[in-house]
């Protein structure tokens, strides 16, 4: 696999004096292949876009590894051979540009860095189609300020830049919740081309609908733990955890009105009724071919894996 996730958790201090230990992620465990997108559901607060963060080197690994074609990527001393490869687009594109300078200084700043050699009309032409495969027109975003443009626009234009770089993975958080429905499907189905490319994709959502659209693999996060994984289909065809089904059943439906919300608590404990030779990832349980599962009750209380296993 191209990234690999293995065991990783993320430790924050907290209170006076960081006298108290917040724990974020809790023991996190996927991977995501080229051409692959994996989708990164929870709440907020569930500690998605703090694995994005550790994903992208902004944020310090507690414990546990991530690796990049097999390399420990705290093993990488050059973080710009890094970013050559892995980019993320945030939620909110206007955060990501300096009001002052014209919006398209993003990608001065990329010839600058990665390709200083290339000369001024070859750069513009290789400007010229990332934005047109982002479905941008060049003359009417190039040379404009950012509070000339929509947010749809400036978050092609970040991931313009990815395409410009050439990158293998990108980690995409919340990229499409400030935009308007009709931009957000644009936005998806050009995900869909860019993965179509071979690029790797981490969609990070709080959205389940998009999520099943976009996604081959699905992770549900819950207290920045793992409660339930596999491939998306079975994720959202069959979904075993209480807090999966309870995600689902919140869904709003465009033809009912609004209804109890199911939290699925009665829903026998997966993980214990697990075949005990299939508990081969910690603290989650195959219960069918490519989809697991955490214990229901013990990853709804933060309950650590050593209790985990001692019920078990």
């Amino acid at each position: 696999m191209m990234l690999k996730l293995d065991g990783v958790s993320k430790v924050y201090r907290v209170g006076a004096f960081g006298g108290r230990e917040l724990k974020a992620v809790s023991d996190v465990s996927f991977e995501v292949g080229e051409g692959e997108v994996v989708s990164l559901i929870g709440e907020s607060g569930s500690g998605k876009s703090t694995i994005g963060r550790m994903i992208l080197r902004l944020a310090s690994i507690s414990s546990g590894t991530i690796t990049f074609d097999g390399r420990d990527i705290t093993s990488i001393k050059d973080r710009k051979e890094y970013y050559r490869q892995v980019q993320g687009v945030f939620q909110d594109p206007f955060s990501c540009y300096n009001p002052v300078f014209r919006a398209d200084r993003v990608f001065s700043m990329i010839k600058e860095q990665y390709f200083p050699r290339v000369g001024a009309d070859e750069w513009r032409k290789r400007v010229a189609a990332a934005l047109e495969s982002v479905r941008l027109d060049p003359g009417n975003v190039l040379g404009k300020y950012p509070h000339q443009l929509s947010g749809g626009q400036l978050q092609r234009m970040l991931i313009a830049r990815a395409v410009l770089l050439d990158i293998r993975l990108l980690v995409a958080d919340e990229i499409i919740s400030m935009l308007d429905a009709s931009t957000r499907i644009d936005v998806l189905n050009l995900l869909a081309d860019l993965r179509a490319r071979g690029l790797g994709i981490l969609f990070v959502t709080h959205d389940l609908s998009l999520g099943n659209y976009v996604s081959d693999r699905t992770v549900v996060l819950r207290h920045g733990k793992i409660v339930e994984m596999g491939r998306t289909d079975l994720v959202f065809g069959n979904p075993v955890h209480p807090y999966t089904r309870s995600l689902l059943a919140s869904v709003p439906r465009l033809h009912t009105k609004w209804a109890d919300v199911a939290t699925g608590d009665d829903v026998p404990c997966a993980y214990h009724e697990a075949p005990r030779d299939s508990r081969t990832r910690p603290g989650l349980a195959e219960v069918e071919a490519g989809h697991w599962v955490a214990c229901a009750g013990c990853a709804a209380s933060g309950i650590e894996e050593k209790k985990i296993k001692e019920k078990a």
